[in-house]
């Protein structure tokens, strides 16, 4: 909470500092427009748009705002052979909570340091700053799901408040990752489910469904 006004009051300090050190208009007026541009910016990225969850347990629901960049079958670490990825893209212009995809148990959270490459890339996941959160699903079936939050070029921050043993609701929040960033969902392998997004779709967190159970 105290970044919501740190960053952009650096700005405004920025902007207040050249109105009175700089006296030339030609550099004023556009370093003017520039860093109130920012300042714009900075106030609309903290945003925390009120959104209505429809719970409804047989999807699992986007842990974030962006675009769908991979689907892949891959053998991950901790779920084992076989886990659906889901990867999604947070550009600097998304809302940047993220959200439980259902109701759920926090299992184990794990931090990683890393480097800060671009998060576009479904490589990125392995080598940059990254947060696990492994989860256990409240309602049949009790899969295991995985939510992992990649810093980008531009994110240098991974903010998490979930705790483990604590049980959320679906679509509730529990951290952000600012400036630009990658987020991914992990579901152990199975066949009853199947993913409902392509590359390329734009997902809101907790509204858009990734993934659903059959019946």
């Amino acid at each position: 909470m105290p970044q919501v006004a740190v960053y952009p009051l650096l700005v405004f300090l920025a902007m207040v500092a050249c109105f009175v050190l700089l006296k030339d208009a030609r550099v004023l007026i556009p370093v003017g427009i520039v860093l109130f541009l920012v300042f714009l910016w900075m106030l609309s990225f903290f945003r925390d748009p009120e959104r209505t969850i429809n719970n409804d347990e047989t999807v699992l629901l986007s842990p974030a705002d962006g675009t769908i960049t991979d689907i892949a079958v891959v053998d991950d670490s901790v779920l084992g052979k076989g886990a659906l990825r889901i990867g999604m893209f947070l550009s600097i212009f998304n809302v940047h909570i993220n959200r439980v995809p259902c109701s759920v148990r926090i299992e184990k959270i794990s931090y990683k340091k890393g480097q800060f490459k671009n998060a576009f890339s479904a490589e990125a996941g392995k080598i940059n700053e990254s947060n696990d959160i492994l989860m256990i699903r409240l309602a049949e079936p009790e899969d295991r799901l995985l939510v992992r939050q990649i810093s980008g070029a531009i994110a240098r921050h991974i903010v998490c408040e979930a705790a483990e043993g604590a049980e959320y609701k679906q679509g509730e929040q529990f951290g952000m990752i600012k400036f630009g960033s990658r987020t991914e969902l992990y579901l152990a392998a199975g066949s009853s489910y199947e993913a409902v997004v392509k590359i390329g779709d734009k997902v809101r967190a907790g509204l858009t469904p990734l993934v659903k159970y059959r019946r």
